[in-house]
Parts: C-alpha cells; structure tokens; sequence
C-alpha cells in the first residue's frame, strides 16, 4: 500500500490528537512520543516542497522525541 499525502496527512493528525490527549491527562512521555511521530508525518508530507518546510518540522520532531526519552520520570 502506498502511503499517499491525504493518508498521511490524516495519520498525522490524529497521531498529534492523540498526543495532545494523552498530555492532558497526565500521561506525558507517550503523548510527547506521537506527537514527535505526527509532526514527522507533517514533514514528510512537505518533503517535495521547500527545505525549511521540510527539515523544520523535522528537526522540532527529533527533538521532541529525544526530550520524550530522555525525561526521567515520565510517565
């Protein structure tokens, strides 16, 4: 199966949904984990487009992932 840019799209924005939801109520690691994996999703999406559009997201989503793992009591 392909992944076309609408599917994509759609992953991505629930992936970060699904992160926001997971911040609020407490769970702070897993919601940082997809939003990191929704905001990679954006920047590939962008991929054909400009740089900036591209490598931005997906520097702020290596981070985030990094700071995810990284955080010592997360839950």
């Amino acid at each position: 199966m392909q992944l076309t840019n609408r599917l994509l799209n759609i992953f991505s924005n629930i992936s970060i949904l699904l992160g926001v939801a997971l911040g609020i109520g407490g769970i702070v690691r897993g919601g940082s984990l997809f939003i990191a994996a929704g905001t990679a999703g954006v920047a590939l999406k962008a991929r054909s487009r400009r740089r900036f559009d591209f490598y931005f997201p997906l520097i702020i989503a290596i981070a985030l992932f990094a700071l995810a793992v990284a955080l010592p009591h997360g839950r």
